[in-house]
């Protein structure tokens, strides 16, 4: 069992992030779970990479001492699931936007979806949603995509060492992704869609690995907050 000093000397906790929470929103959450549990004034907690709201899946957090490694564990590989959704697009590139636009699927067939997938193995280059957190003069993308404003983005090399497609059933996609820090996997969705002559949105997303970090041995929150009070 994990004491108080195990905390604030450093731990690296690896918890299944729930659909609909943010990153912070976990960070939090487990912060003032550890302090309650041990009557700790201020402890210091952080991620080892974000996962948007409407994904789910592993999230390496740090505590203590432990959290001077978060840049090591940020550059780590890391092992997506998902499911691609063709035939339409959003401006957020997933489904945290309305649909913008419709295109034409008649034309895809699943060798085509497979073929397609060579294009985007090794390094490549990205440009990340506009709906994201990457500053930009101070100031996060979504912030000006939320207030309509227009913003120049940089494109970014990327490395993406497999892309397999699992299960295709209709528009529907299921996908593996193994690829290196900085890799969006909405960018991927959006050009896998424009690649087969259409449009894509990522439907669907779950980080399962970070490195030698696997989900399947993740907590969720609640059983985190459970074996705080075991201990």
């Amino acid at each position: 069992m994990l004491t108080k000093d195990d905390y604030l000397s450093g731990q690296v906790l690896l918890i299944d992030k729930p659909l609909n929470w943010t990153s912070f929103q976990v960070v939090n959450k487990l912060r003032w779970e550890i302090r309650q549990a041990f009557n700790i004034k201020k402890i210091k907690v952080g991620h080892a990479g974000t996962l948007d709201p409407l994904a789910t899946g592993l999230l390496v957090i740090c505590t203590g001492k432990m959290t001077k490694q978060i840049n090591t564990f940020q550059g780590q590989i890391k092992e997506y699931t998902g499911t691609i959704t063709l035939g339409s697009t959003t401006p957020s590139f997933d489904l945290e936007t309305e649909i913008n636009k419709t295109f034409a699927t008649d034309h895809i067939s699943e060798a085509l979806i497979h073929q397609t997938t060579k294009q985007f193995i090794g390094e490549i280059q990205q440009y990340p949603p506009v709906f994201s957190a990457l500053k930009k003069d101070g100031k996060r993308l979504y912030e000006f995509a939320r207030a309509g404003q227009d913003v120049e983005i940089k494109s970014r090399t990327v490395t993406i060492s497999e892309f397999e497609i699992t299960k295709i059933d209709r528009l529907n996609i299921n996908f593996r992704v193994v690829c290196s820090k900085g890799t969006y996997i909405r960018s991927l969705a959006n050009d896998f869609g424009k690649a087969l002559n259409s449009g894509a949105l990522l439907s669907k997303l779950r980080r399962t690995k970070i490195g030698d970090f696997d989900v399947n041995n993740a907590l969720s929150i609640e059983n985190f907050i459970e074996s705080l009070s075991s201990e």
